[in-house]
């Protein structure tokens, strides 16, 4: 039994079999509708915080592929508080064939994919956002072509979204750099985690303070809000904080020509994007959403489906084998990349 808990538990091999599965049930569904490969299964959705694009793409994916959703909200469980993660894990895996839970805390989504007899979807936590990072790699696909080389920026605080976002380019080849100021870097031990990726996918990996600096030669743009859930009393100092790192017309006019932007929403317009480019040409943020239903598609029914109802797997050994090798897309700037420094203050 697998879980969808952190993108380093996937191999190089297994994420491009997600991706690929999910280009095929999206054109699947646009020629008409997915086959029901998981009809008589439901997916028990956990929720202990808000969220529209999560809940509505679960809910979506399960009835698309033949199966059902059950929306759980805060009230009714009190994760960890009301009840015991040990016991909410236990229970609801005898009602249901999947849990999928979007938390504050980290250790719960553990602690369910610990007790659960059935596969745990992480849909966020505090420390990942396992699920969006591979809505983000469709996205970046279709629009710009495979990881593989791009160029991909993170504007802003380095979050959960940024982690999984790291660790989905470490692992299929992409040059990541985060902009952030000093004090909102990304948690060490992901940082730790996509080094060891990168030695082998060729990917590089840079922090930089400076969001100018950031967007030279990027082929992709990211942002997101600058104040996540859970930390609305640090508003007003992130505000001041971030200011820098707007992502706008005059910071994408420094990227290279035809870079992309995305952005994981909900988004505070005229904080850490503007109306011109969220709303612009090169927004891709509204096709990002729609992926989450796409990707999701993919996950569920790679952990639920009966075998031979899916293009074949690669083995758990073949895939641990797969090692990748260095784009030859842009050798210069990957070259020139790799050489500076780590993190620039």
């Amino acid at each position: 039994m697998r879980h969808f808990l952190h993108i380093t538990d996937y191999s190089a091999q297994e994420l491009q079999y997600l991706l690929n599965l999910a280009v095929r049930l999206k054109k699947e569904r646009q020629r008409g509708a997915n086959r029901p490969v998981l009809k008589g299964q439901v997916l028990g959705m956990v929720f202990q915080k808000p969220s529209l694009r999560t809940r509505v793409s679960f809910d979506m994916a399960m009835r698309h592929l033949g199966g059902d959703a059950l929306y759980l909200s805060p009230n009714e469980i009190g994760l960890g508080g009301r009840e015991a993660v040990s016991d909410v894990a236990r229970v609801l895996s005898g009602y249901v064939q999947a849990i999928m839970a979007r938390t504050f805390a980290h250790q719960h989504i553990l602690d369910l994919a610990q007790w659960a007899s059935v596969p745990v979807v992480n849909g966020l936590s505090d420390y990942n956002h396992p699920c969006q990072a591979l809505a983000d790699a469709l996205t970046i696909l279709e629009h710009k072509g495979p990881l593989k080389g791009q160029n991909i920026t993170f504007i802003g605080d380095g979050n959960n979204v940024a982690v999984s976002l790291l660790h989905i380019c470490a692992r299929l080849g992409a040059n990541f750099t985060l902009a952030a100021p000093e004090g909102y870097d990304l948690d060490p031990r992901a940082v730790a985690l996509a080094r060891a990726t990168a030695e082998e996918s060729g990917s590089a990996l840079l922090v930089v303070r400076d969001p100018r600096e950031a967007v030279e030669g990027a082929d992709i743009i990211y942002t997101d809000t600058w104040t996540s859930m859970g930390q609305e009393t640090e508003t007003e100092k992130r505000r001041l904080v971030f200011a820098p790192y707007q992502v706008n017309a005059q910071l994408l006019s420094e990227a290279a020509p035809g870079a992309i932007v995305m952005h994981c929403l909900p988004a505070h317009r005229g904080e850490e994007i503007t109306d011109e480019v969220i709303d612009g040409p090169q927004s891709v943020v509204f096709p990002q959403a729609e992926n989450r239903l796409h990707a999701q598609k993919a996950i569920l029914a790679f952990l639920l489906a009966e075998k031979g109802q899916l293009p074949q797997r690669p083995s758990r050994a073949s895939a641990a084998r797969n090692g990748q090798t260095a784009s030859r897309k842009r050798p210069a700037q990957a070259a020139r990349r790799a050489k500076r420094p780590r993190t620039r203050r």
